[in-house]
């Protein structure tokens, strides 16, 4: 294998698939593949892409939870020089519609029916002409290529579940197209993947409200993960539960592609349930669980919880938010020998800092460890200047790691790249030994259970609504999931608004992570001299 072919992630597959062939690579329920056979579906899935007409640079979009065939299919675009685009599975027809549009999909993945969500529904696909679709009933006739609703680039649908559906195709169907494409013919698509090509677009909330997408190479992502692989110990033989979503750097990255790198087994879970990963955890011998701390806490505080056998584990690595140096000492205490937090974002391929399995329960709970191998960070002050150790400031990062750029917004990636550092938006400090402590977050983000929320898409959600005047979202803390919604609302002359009723219509257009958990209803707002909404000023309870 080349060097060049080495910083690709297919290269990176078949490695795994030559050092250990024999190892098991996923689990998922009932099905349990090797290395060699991992490789061996995703060859067939590149074959299919290839079959299907899809080009070098094209984007493939999956709207799925965790399991082999979002594996596969993902790996099997990249093998065909394709570039990955996963989506929220929480997401609704139209922010899914919009993610879609904006990254101009030629194919879309879908497991319908998940959580309840029926997917094809909400983006109309089936639908007759004229149908608008939505989050609407399910459709009719089947759809030609290209007649998605407001989707004109998406020229395919495919189902992970069983069956074909009108407008869309089966995944067996999907991959039987394989059979007009030659070995040679796959082979040598892969071959022509170089590491500079764009590997993914991971689409992370933007102050505006609007999602953007972070373009990421395959080098960066190979790069970072090897050394966070370093940084965080995972190693051969680990068996490595990937509950954090994949649509997100933290499955995605620091799951599947650190697995690959090291050789390591997949257990895949679709969604948190703290029995069921504890069970998952005592049945496939689970050593390398990382998650957001609430994973921890439920799994601490669950009645059942002495009735597994959790005794296989061994590291946790966690972040997004400041972890209580108590429940660092108890995880270590009643879970894991080994504790790791890290921080980073989608721009920077997911990971800036970690810390390592040396280091102490107060630099791991009070800090982020120090930057990865080849990364650069800056605390500075308001003209970029950086302040002294100890000090608060905005989070510069600049390295290898930091993105391309935002698909088709060179504005917005101006705004965000200067002279090649990242302004993260993020404040925090640097200590003497170079360990990274977040304070804080600019422009009022918060995080909810490990996701990114921006209040100003809430609250542009909340002024659609008919008996709205004005909205200011805040989060709030929270028990289980670190910080939560708070919405604040201005209702229009007239109007009867009720807190239940906002609530339940942000959850009709929003991922349930967005959905404030709290709604007040005000007089007016308090306000600066300039009639700005002032949220400091807003009532605590």
């Amino acid at each position: 294998m080349s060097k060049n072919h080495a910083l690709t992630i297919p290269g990176v597959l078949e490695r795994a698939a030559r050092d250990f062939p024999h190892v098991e690579a996923v689990v998922d329920g009932q099905v349990r593949l090797t290395y060699s056979e991992l490789e061996e579906r995703v060859r067939a899935a590149a074959r299919a892409f290839v079959a299907s007409g899809v080009g070098r640079g094209e984007r493939i979009a999956v709207w799925a939870p965790n399991s082999l065939r979002w594996m596969v299919t993902a790996l099997g675009a990249l093998c065909a020089g394709a570039v990955l685009v996963p989506v929220n599975t929480r997401y609704k027809g139209d922010e899914a519609r919009w993610l879609l549009a904006r990254s101009g999909a030629r194919m879309l993945f879908v497991e319908d029916g998940f959580l309840g969500n029926g997917y094809l529904a909400m983006l109309g696909v089936g639908d007759s002409p004229g149908d608008s679709g939505g989050d609407g009933e399910e459709g009719g006739a089947a759809a030609d290529a290209g007649s998605v609703p407001g989707l004109p680039d998406l020229e395919t649908v495919v189902t992970f579940d069983a069956g074909d559906r009108p407008g869309a195709t089966g995944w067996a169907e999907f991959l039987s197209r394989g059979a007009l494409v030659s070995e040679e013919e796959a082979l040598a698509r892969t071959a022509s993947v170089t590491p500079q090509d764009v590997a993914d677009i991971l689409f992370t909330s933007g102050t505006t409200g609007r999602p953007k997408g972070a373009m990421c190479t395959h080098e960066q992502n190979v790069r970072t993960y090897e050394a966070w692989c370093g940084r965080t110990g995972v190693a051969a033989g680990d068996r490595y539960l990937i509950v954090n979503p994949l649509f997100h750097c933290f499955g995605y990255k620091a799951g599947v592609l650190a697995c690959l790198m090291r050789g390591a087994t997949m257990v895949l879970q679709p969604v948190f349930e703290v029995e069921e990963t504890m069970r998952l955890v005592e049945a496939e011998r689970i050593t390398v669980l990382p998650g957001a701390p609430t994973v921890y806490t439920s799994m601490l505080d669950a009645p059942r919880s002495p009735r597994f056998d959790l005794s296989s584990l061994r590291l946790a690595v966690t972040g997004s938010s400041i972890v209580p140096i108590a429940l660092v000492r108890r995880m270590r205490a009643e879970l894991f020998p080994q504790v790791v937090t890290a921080y980073g974002l989608t721009e920077s391929c997911g990971t800036v800092t970690a810390c390592s399995v040396e280091d102490d329960d107060v630099t791991v709970a009070a800090t982020s460890g120090r930057p990865i191998e080849g990364v650069e960070v800056k605390v500075a002050d308001g003209h970029g200047e950086p302040v002294p150790a100890g000090e608060i400031g905005e989070i510069l990062v600049r390295g290898y790691n930091v993105m391309l750029g935002y698909l088709d917004d060179e504005r917005a990636t101006a705004e965000a790249v200067r002279d090649g550092w990242l302004l993260t938006g993020d404040l925090g400090r640097l200590d003497d030994r170079g360990n990274l402590t977040i304070t804080g977050r600019s422009k009022d983000m918060f995080v909810v259970g490990g996701f990114n929320v921006y209040p100003a898409e809430i609250e542009q959600v909340l002024a659609q609504h008919e008996g709205v005047s004005e909205a200011a979202v805040v989060g709030i803390p929270d028990e289980r999931l670190g910080e939560v919604g708070r919405a604040y609302v201005v209702a229009r002359p007239g109007a009867a608004l009720t807190a239940q009723t906002l609530v339940e219509y942000c959850r009709g257009r929003l991922a349930n992570f967005k959905v404030p958990r709290e709604v007040v209803i005000l007089d007016d707002f308090p306000r600066n001299a300039s009639g700005k909404i002032q949220k400091t000023q807003l009532p605590k309870t």
